[in-house]
This record gives structure tokens, sequence and C-alpha cells, in this order.
């Protein structure tokens, strides 16, 4: 193997490393309450944030009025992240998780488990990943105290 295959195979892994941390940042932001202050931090200027269940922000300010408004929606959730698929390409790359975990409703307190399917897009910019459009796809919502039926 030569030199040039070699310090390609380790930047490919240093790349997804920094994804993965990427979304570990990102889950930590959701769960300090939607934080809208630092969401922007993990995406691109021009970043998206979209889901059919959830809404559609394009760009910094969108996506912290998106998260504010979280913010109130959600009095707590719990992104356990899990089962990632990412391809590197150059300064951009593409993810798939899936995400399963407990909400809680502000207004109501209803306590639900979600599971969720993120479909991401991201872009190296000055030596570091951000999003350039995070899809969130419900797929299933359950009450967190229902009673199992046999």
């Amino acid at each position: 193997m030569s030199t040039s295959d070699l310090e390609a195979r380790i930047t490919r892994l240093e790349d997804i490393e920094a994804i993965k941390q990427l979304k570990a940042r990102y889950a930590q932001i959701c769960d300090d309450m939607h934080n809208p202050d630092r969401v922007c931090s993990v995406f691109a200027e021009d970043g998206i944030w979209e889901s059919a269940d959830f809404g559609l922000a394009k760009g910094h300010a969108e996506i912290r009025a998106l998260f504010a408004n979280f913010q109130k929606m959600f009095s707590f959730s719990q992104h356990n992240m899990m089962n990632p698929i990412i391809t590197v390409n150059g300064n951009h790359a593409t993810g798939v998780w899936y995400i399963m975990g407990p909400w809680t409703y502000t207004e109501t307190g209803e306590e639900k488990w979600f599971a969720l399917r993120y479909d991401d897009d991201y872009v190296k910019q000055n030596g570091e990943w951000k999003y350039s459009h995070l899809r969130v796809a419900m797929r299933m919502v359950a009450d967190r105290h229902s009673t199992p039926t046999a």
C-alpha cells in the first residue's frame, strides 16, 4: 500500500469520526432543551433542517427560531443515536442514522417514545464538518407508559 493510499484511508476514517462527533454534539444540543443559542454551531450558514412532522428551517435564523419553538414544546428529550452509515466523498458526505428516545411535551406532560430516521448531508468547511441538510423522518410514536397487549 502506498503512502498516499494510507493517507487517504486515514483521512476518510478521521472524517467519519468527526461526523460521528458532529452528530453527538447535535444530540447534546437537542437534549440541552433544544438550545437555540447552540444549534447553529453545527450547521453551515445556509444549512437546512427538515421534517414533515416538525417543520422546515433554512439558514441559521430559521433554525434558531425552530429550536426556540422546540424548547417551548418539549420539557425533556433523550436523543439516543445509533447505526450510522456514513459515506465520505471529499468535502461532502452523507449519513443515515436511527434514534430511539423519550420525549415529554411541556404543555400536556405527555411522555412519548419516538423512533426517527435521520438522512443527513454534510459539508466540510475550513476543516470542520457541518450539516448542510438534516432530514428527520418519524418512524414510530408510542406512549411511554403504555401497557403491551398480549
